[in-house]
């Protein structure tokens, strides 16, 4: 990665709001929007819509652009915690 951000300004649900970026995630973006045949704004804002309102939006477009880069299992993050027999005493 470079270390900086690009911050481009975008209209999502008819209000405006700014995103930053580092350029090589913007890159992966646009790309997406071009394989889509939509606009960058129509690929954030589908994105946007879907995402946990939890989840910052530039972090949710990381990980749009990091499963379009290489997939990642459905299941990762969720890791199962098990306790061995050993542990419960």
């Amino acid at each position: 990665m470079t270390g900086h951000l690009l911050k481009r300004s975008l209209i999502l649900s008819g209000h405006g709001t700014s995103v930053a970026l580092e350029p090589e995630f913007w890159g992966v973006l646009d790309s997406m929007a071009a394989q889509k045949g939509v606009t960058i704004g129509r690929l954030v804002e589908s994105i946007d819509e879907t995402r946990d309102p939890a989840r910052p939006l530039a972090s949710a477009l990381r990980v749009a652009a990091l499963r379009e880069s290489r997939p990642i299992p459905a299941d990762w993050g969720h890791d199962k915690v098990t306790v061995s027999p050993s542990e419960t005493g």
